[in-house]
Parts: structure tokens; C-alpha cells; sequence
């Protein structure tokens, strides 16, 4: 008998963008279902538990955000990850905040896309949100009090160019703090960062 794979329900008004994610995530093992709507995923909000939610940010009708509080409504328990551009990371942050586990910004590599949902089923982030907050709190902890003011920057939303300013050095040391902040707390990504974050935040 051969197992379950698990799901994952793209969500995206772009044909070709579905397709080839669909693609993607079946050879690579997963079950994959699209949808073409905001309005077509919540008809189906009852298939979604023990899936991943792989959501655009724009979309007609309804954007990623209000879909999003939408399915936390209907108490879909599923990790949610949210496909953005560079020039909406201050709106994939505030997403972050209201339970996203992640963003992926466009244009994205298949590898990126894989490590993201991988990371949304292995993190058990419902049963275990307590306990990552005080692992959170912890690593958080031994970051110098500029590499915090940096992440406070980050986790608000802003540019490296706004820290820089706020905080009265240059974006170069920004970026510097950025790198070594992110190897302190063990990952390459930003949204890691900005959920470790938040979960300290609320612990």
C-alpha cells in the first residue's frame, strides 16, 4: 500500500504559473491541486487540513491576505505560504504576523519553493507554536543589541535603506548586521527570521 502523499493547493490566477508549479510539486512527490480563485479555494476549504497552502498575494476579487483571514475563519488548520515581489516583503511581514508561515518572493527557483514546503510540513507549527517561541526567544537572545534593532527593522516591515536611516549608519552595515543576524538565528531566510520573530514576541 502506498502512502498518502500530502497535499499541497496552489492558489493562482496565472494558468501557467499553476501548471508549472503543479508540475513541480508532483515529481517531486506531493499531491498538488490548483485552483484558479479565491472564491474556488474557500468552496473547498474542507479538503485543505493536513495540506499546504500555496497562495499568490494578487489576485482579482479578493487579495492573499483577505483569503487568508478568510480561511482562519473557517478554522482551516494548514500551513499557508504566500507568493510575493520584492516590493510587497513590508506586506508578506504584516502576513507573517497574522499566522503566514512564510513568503516566496518572484521570482522564485524550484529548490526555494520545495525548501518552503517542506519546512511548512515538517515545522508541526500548530502543536508546537509554545515551544518554538521559547527556542525563538532564545536564539533572539544572543543576537548584539544592533543586530536586534536590525530584525526589530525587518520584522516592521522596512527597507534596509529606512534601518539605515533610523539607526544612523549606512545600508552597507545594515546588510552586514542582516548576514550575520540571519547565521545567529541558523537560516538563510528572511521570513525564518521575521517568524522566529514574532513567535518571541508573543511568548
Amino acid at each position: 500500500m502506498q502512502p498518502v502523499k500530502r497535499m499541497v493547493h496552489i492558489v493562482d490566477d496565472d494558468v501557467s504559473l499553476r501548471r508549472s508549479l503543479q508540475y513541480l510539486l508532483r515529481a517531486a512527490g506531493y499531491g498538488a491541486s490548483t485552483y484558479d480563485s479565491p472564491l474556488a479555494v474557500i468552496e473547498a476549504a474542507a479538503k485543505l487540513a493536513g495540506g499546504c497552502v500555496l497562495l499568490d498575494l494578487h489576485m482579482p476579487g479578493m487579495d492573499g491576505l483577505e483569503l487568508h483571514r478568510r480561511l482562519v475563519a473557517l478554522d482551516v488548520r494548514a500551513p499557508v505560504i504566500l507568493m510575493t515581489t520584492q516590493c510587497d516583503v513590508p506586506t508578506a511581514v504584516n502576513a507573517l504576523k497574522s499566522g503566514v508561515v512564510d513568503f516566496i518572493e518572484k521570482p522564485f527557483n524550484d529548490r526555494r519553493v520545495l525548501e518552503a514546503i517542506e519546512s511548512a510540513f515538517s515545522a508541526n507549527l500548530y502543536a508546537n507554536a509554545a515551544r518554538e517561541g521559547v527556542r525563538a526567544a532564545r536564539r533572539i537572545a544572543a543576537l548584539t543589541p544592533r543586530e536586534r534593532q536590525v530584525l526589530d527593522g525587518l520584522a516592521a516591515g522596512h527597507a534596509n535603506k529606512t534601518i539605515a536611516y533610523d539607526l544612523g549608519i549606512s545600508v552597507r552595515t545594515v546588510e552586514v548586521h542582516r548576514a550575520r543576524l540571519l547565521d545567529r538565528l541558523g537560516t538563510r531566510r528572511l521570513a525564518v527570521a521575521i517568524r522566529m520573530s514574532v513567535l518571541a514576541s508573543l511568548g
